[in-house]
């Protein structure tokens, strides 16, 4: 099992991961600070109608590259985090990754890939 502590390589994994996901989702926003993923068409937000749902960001800070994943605010139900996993969350839906594993990316690509199935289930993206 690999683990990376690499700030670059743990970006340039999230950033490709997110990428992956593919339509309906969309690159809305990609810079040297992060990435930012969204749906496709116009839908309700709260009380706003948006142009794409946010489904998922990335920043980058000195210390670790942070994820912000809607998908776990709308649904927390959904996800049975592993206690890693746990440790990098803070609050409801931000991740700290300071760093990642075989098993956290594979956990990881499985929240993001159930995130986008539950948010297509409910017409969000």
């Amino acid at each position: 099992m690999s683990l990376s502590k690499d700030l670059n390589h743990i970006e340039a994994w999230l950033r490709s991961s997110l990428k992956e996901l593919g339509a309906p989702l969309q690159v809305r926003k990609e810079g040297e600070n992060g990435i930012e993923v969204a749906g496709t068409k116009r839908v309700m937000q709260g009380k706003q109608e948006v142009d794409g749902f946010y489904f998922a960001s990335t920043v980058r800070k000195p210390k670790d590259i942070r994820l912000y994943f809607f998908p776990i605010y709308t649904d927390p139900d959904l996800y049975e985090l592993s206690e890693g996993l746990k440790k990098m969350l803070k609050g409801k839906s931000c991740f700290h990754i300071k760093q990642l594993d075989d098993d956290l990316k594979a956990e990881l690509r499985d929240m993001l890939e159930r995130g986008k199935k539950r948010y297509e289930e409910k017409g969000h993206i």
